[in-house]
This record gives structure tokens, sequence and C-alpha cells, in this order.
């Protein structure tokens, strides 16, 4: 991984540390919404060393793959193996899972699990796909209107360029935190966040959804 990425992950580690921080400081226990993704693994690894009150902290999933726990694609094993080590292994992940076969049969069920977590979440960070989407908020799927317009928040999501179905929170859901982050690497990711910045089509850039909130961008060549 190269030294800018390394540096990027720290710095992004460092910020969150300090928002937590902070809104402990102000009350009993707070959230931290996370993305999948390879990106994300240096910061998970970062955050992880940082001394924080990780008992009062929460963490969930922006969106999550309807696949095993022990998947090599689950976003869930990702977040254990690289966040919930060490010291942070005391916070309380709550996976975006369920027993059901389908994520339209689990989704009253991870609603459930995720209703008692510390909302509004204090940090949501967000990945973005080349494709412009964030989240489980895909251009090409049937669910799209459906997750930007709900108040529900949960959707279940089946998109034809992605093998698994998925599960993902709303627009409105991953809107109700008191920041935003976008956490993205590589000249391609830019370019197209600097196309999304330039047009107001949210169905073709999904995460233009996001633009019209303070969103801090840490980016890496």
């Amino acid at each position: 991984m190269s030294q800018q990425r390394q540096k990027l992950a720290e710095q992004l580690a460092e910020a969150v540390a300090q928002a937590l921080s902070e809104d402990l400081d102000r009350q009993e226990r707070v959230l931290l919404v996370v993305s999948g993704g390879s990106t994300p693994v240096p910061f998970f690894k970062a955050l992880a060393a940082k001394p924080l009150a990780w008992s009062r902290i929460d963490i969930t999933l922006a969106d999550e793959r309807w696949v095993d726990e022990q998947s090599s694609d689950s976003n869930a094993k990702l977040v254990r193996e690289n966040l919930l080590q060490g010291d942070a292994a005391a916070a309380r992940f709550v996976p975006l899972t369920a027993e059901a076969s389908t994520p339209e049969e689990g989704v009253a069920a991870v609603a459930e699990q995720t209703a008692s977590l510390s909302w509004p979440a204090s940090v949501v960070i967000l990945g973005m796909g080349g494709d412009g989407h964030t989240a489980s908020l895909f251009p090409d799927s049937q669910e799209l209107g459906l997750a930007l317009s709900t108040d529900e928040p949960l959707v279940a999501v089946r998109t034809p360029s992605q093998p698994q179905p998925r599960i993902t929170f709303s627009a409105s859901r991953l809107h109700q935190a008191h920041r935003h982050i976008l956490h993205i690497t590589g000249d391609d990711k830019r370019a197209v966040l600097a196309n999304a910045l330039n047009g107001d089509d949210v169905r073709q850039l999904p995460i233009r959804a996001f633009l019209s909130c303070p969103l801090a961008i840490y980016w890496a060549p």
C-alpha cells in the first residue's frame, strides 16, 4: 500500500476518534457506521489502536451482502478481523444479517436489531464504487428509488451488476448522522467524484444523495 494511503487512513482514524470522543463527552453511548470493501482496512486498523472508551461505542455497517458471516464477501467479517481487535473488541458491533435466507425476509429482523443503536450516528463513513454507488445504493438497482425516498431504515436490494443480494440503510437513515465522511482512493474514484459534483441526477450517480449535506472527503492517489 502506498505511503499516501497509509497516511490517509491514519488521518481519518484520528478525525473519527476525535469525533467519537467529543460525542462521548456529551452522551453515554455513540454510534459509528462504517463501510466494507478493501479501502477501509488500513483505517480500521489505525482506528482500533486509538485509546477510546470502546465499551460505550456501537458500530454497524452502512450495508452488507446477504452472505454467511464466515464468507470472504462479508463486511461483518472484515470489521471483526480488522476493527474489533485489541481494546476495540469491547465495542458493541451489530451486523446487518439475520437467520432468514433472503434480505427481503430478514429486513424486519435487522431493523429490529439496529433500532437500539445510538442514533443519530456520530459518524457515517461512506465508500464509493466506480459506478458512483455508495452503501448499496446502486445505479442499476430496481430498489434505488425506494432506498433514496423511503423513511424506513433498511432496504433489501438486488442489482444486476452484483452477484449477491444485499441489505442497505436507506439514504434518509444514513443522512441522520452528525458527520458524513467519504473515504476513497485512486484517480479513477476522484474522476467519478468530480463527475458527481458536476451534476445532480442522483439515480445516475447515487453518491450525489450525500453531496447535499456537509461531506468531508478523504482521498489519496
